[in-house]
C-alpha cells in the first residue's frame, strides 16, 4: 500500500521503518529541515535534556551510543535519530522541509494530500501562491506528536506590551542564551520546559521570574544522591503504585489489602524528595500529595533549578498567574500577576502546554476523531473508530515514548494487512469512552485530550501487544517489576510479526481469526467503514 506518514520524530521514523520493512511504499512528510520532532534543531531550547536515561529512551533495535551521558542532550537525541535513519536506510522516504497543507478523504478509500515547501514565505495579496504538490495515499498515519503546537495564552494587553518592545514566545522559540542577556525574563509554567529554560537562562538574564499557577512534584535524577529514579518510576512496580482503570494480580493487592504499604512507600518518597530538594525552606512544597504526580506529565528535577532559586537567581511566584501584559509607567514592557505584582518583562516565555489537534484535516473530519469534550476517541490510542484509512502513532504520551511508538507501528502494520482487532464498534466505543472518562477524572482534566497515558506506559504497551498476540512471555515481563524496562527485550517483535503475516498471508492466526483481507486499499477502506 502507499502510506503517508506525517512527522519525522520518534513515531514517524519507526513507523516508516516497520511499514517499509513489510513492503509498503511509504512517504514521510516533515515540516522541519531535519529529523527529530521535538528534538529538531529548530525546536530545541537551551537546557533541553531527556527525562529518561539513555537505556530506556531508545528503540528496541538501536541503543543509544555508549559514549552518551546518562541523560542525553537535545542535540544528542537528534543525532541518535539521524543515525537511526542512516542505519535502516530511511532517507529515501523522507520529504523534509515539507508542510502538509491538507488531507482529504477520497471516495472509495485513501487520502488526497496537498503539500508545499515549509520555508516558502506566504505571498502578498495578489502574488503567486507557494508551489503545491498533490499526493495520493491509501492510508495516512498521523505521527506529528502531541507536543508539536505550543500553546501561548492570549494575554490582555499583548499589543501594548509588544509596542513597548516586549516579546511573547513559547519556550521552544528560544534557541540561544545570548537572546536574553541583560534582559528581564518571565517564564510562565512549572513543567519540564519551563524549569529547563529558566535554569539555562538565569545566569545571562538581568532577572528571571517563574510564575507557577500550581506547583508540581518533581523527581530528582538520583534519589538521596545515589538511587537512579528509574528504579522508582520506570519499573512495573513503580507503575503499579498508581491505580489503573482495572487492577489485577499484584496491583489488586496493592490497591486493596496492601494499600497501607503502598501509601507508606509513596509517603516515604515524598518525604525524601522534600528534604533532598529543600522544598520546605524554599516554600516550594506542592499543595497536594506526591501521588498527584500521576495526574499529569511527570517532571524530572532540572539540575541547578532549586540551587538557582536558593541563590536568588530565580524567583518563583507560586499559586499565581499572569493576568495581563502592559507597558509600565516608564514605557517598558511588564507583566502583571494575579496579586497585583508587576514584573519587568522584556521576554515572557510560555511553557504552558501544547494544543493537540490535526490542523491539516478539514474541521468536519477532525470532529469525527473526538468525543463531545474534545478528547481523541482512539482505540488503543491508535485507531479512530469513525474515520477509515487513518491511524495515529505517538498519541500516547509515555515514559517509554520510543517503545510505545514502536508497538503502535506494529499495530498499524497488522491493520494494513487487513486484520480487524477492534471488534464490535459499539463495544469498542464504549471501552474508549469509559477510559477517557477515567483519564479525565484521574488527571483533573490534564490528560491532553486523552493522549496522556503517564504513568501507565507499560499498561498501554501490554494492551497493544496482547491484542496483537505478540507480548513478551510472563517470565520476561516479571523481571520488569523490579528492574527498569529494557526496550531491547522487545527487539524481536518486528520479525515475529513479519513471519506471521508471511505465513498466514496477512490474516490473523486461526486461533483468533477473522476472514483474510485482500490487499486492495478500497476493500480495506470499506471494511473500516
Amino acid at each position: 500500500m502507499k502510506v503517508g506518514i506525517v512527522g519525522a520524530g520518534f513515531s514517524g521514523l519507526v513507523t516508516a521503518k516497520v511499514l517499509s520493512g513489510l513492503g509498503h511504499d511509504v512517504v514521510v512528510i516533515e515540516k522541519c529541515d531535519d529529523v527529530g520532532g521535538v528534538w529538531s534543531a529548530s525546536r530545541r531550547y537551551p537546557g533541553l535534556h531527556t527525562q529518561n536515561g539513555k537505556d530506556t529512551y531508545c528503540f528496541s533495535d538501536h541503543p543509544m551510543p555508549d559514549d552518551y551521558p546518562e541523560w542525553p542532550s537535545g542535540e544528542q537525541v537528534q543525532r541518535y535519530l539521524a543515525s537511526y535513519v542512516e542505519k535502516f536506510e530511511l532517507q529515501r522516504f523522507l520529504r523534509l522541509g515539507t508542510e502538509l497543507v491538507s488531507a482529504d478523504p477520497r471516495d472509495g478509500g485513501g487520502w488526497s494530500l496537498t503539500t508545499r515547501p515549509a520555508r516558502v514565505a506566504q505571498p502578498a495579496s495578489g502574488a503567486a501562491a507557494a508551489p503545491q504538490e498533490a499526493l495520493e495515499v491509501d492510508h495516512l498515519v498521523v505521527a506529528n506528536g502531541i507536543f508539536s503546537d505550543p500553546h501561548v495564552p492570549d494575554y490582555p494587553g499583548a499589543e501594548e506590551f509588544r509596542a513597548a518592545g516586549g516579546r511573547l514566545l513559547a519556550t521552544s522559540d528560544v534557541h540561544d542564551v545570548e537572546e536574553v542577556r541583560g534582559k528581564h525574563v518571565v517564564v510562565v509554567g512549572y513543567g519540564k520546559s519551563a524549569c529547563d529554560v529558566a535554569t539555562a537562562l538565569a545566569p545571562a538574564a538581568a532577572s528571571l521570574d517563574v510564575v507557577a499557577r500550581q506547583l508540581l512534584w518533581k523527581v530528582p535524577r538520583l534519589l538521596a544522591g545515589k538511587l537512579n529514579y528509574k528504579y522508582l518510576l520506570l519499573t512495573r512496580l513503580g507503575e503499579a503504585l498508581f491505580k489503573y482503570i482495572d487492577v489485577k494480580g499484584v496491583e489488586k493487592f496493592l490497591h486493596g489489602p496492601g494499600d497501607g504499604v503502598r501509601r507508606q512507600m509513596i509517603g516515604s518518597v515524598q518525604s525524601l524528595i522534600t528534604k533532598q530538594l529543600g522544598l520546605r525552606k524554599l516554600g516550594l512544597v506542592p499543595s497536594g500529595p506526591f501521588e498527584d504526580i500521576a495526574r499529569s506529565t511527570v517532571s524530572l528535577v532540572t539540575v541547578g533549578f532549586f540551587e538557582a532559586v536558593k541563590a536568588g537567581r530565580i524567583t518563583v511566584h507560586r499559586d499565581s498567574q499572569v493576568v495581563r501584559l502592559l507597558a509600565d509607567d516608564d514605557g517598558r514592557p511588564a507583566a502583571e500577576l494575579a496579586d497585583g505584582t508587576v514584573l519587568p518583562a522584556d521576554l515572557v516565555l510560555c511553557g504552558t502546554g501544547f494544543r493537540q489537534h490535526v490542523r491539516f484535516l478539514a474541521p468536519q473530519v477532525e470532529a469525527r476523531l473526538h468525543d463531545d469534550r474534545g478528547n481523541f476517541r482512539l482505540h488503543r490510542q491508535i485507531v479512530p473508530l469513525d474515520v477509515p484509512d487513518l491511524s495515529f502513532v505517538g498519541y500516547n504520551s509515555s515514559f517509554f515514548s520510543p517503545l510505545s511508538a514502536e508497538v503502535a507501528a506494529l499495530y498499524v502494520a497488522d491493520r494494513l494487512a487487513g486484520n480487524d482487532r477492534v471488534g464490535d464498534r459499539a463495544e469498542a466505543l464504549a471501552r474508549v469512552d469509559r477510559k477517557l472518562a477515567w483519564m479525565e477524572e484521574r488527571t483533573k482534566g490534564r490528560h491532553a485530550r486523552g493522549t496522556n497515558i503517564i504513568p501507565f506506559s507499560m499498561h498501554n504497551v501490554d494492551e497493544v501487544l496482547e491484542e496483537l498476540e505478540l507480548n513478551l512471555p510472563a517470565p520476561k515481563r516479571a523481571v520488569q517489576w523490579l528492574l527498569p524496562v529494557d526496550p531491547g527485550s522487545y527487539a524481536g517483535l518486528h520479525a515475529r510479526l513479519a513471519q506471521r503475516l508471511k505465513r498466514t498471508g496477512g490474516a490473523r492466526p486461526s486461533s483468533s481469526s477473522s476472514s483474510p483481507a485482500t490487499p486492495a486499499a478500497s476493500t480495506l477502506a470499506s471494511a473500516d467503514r
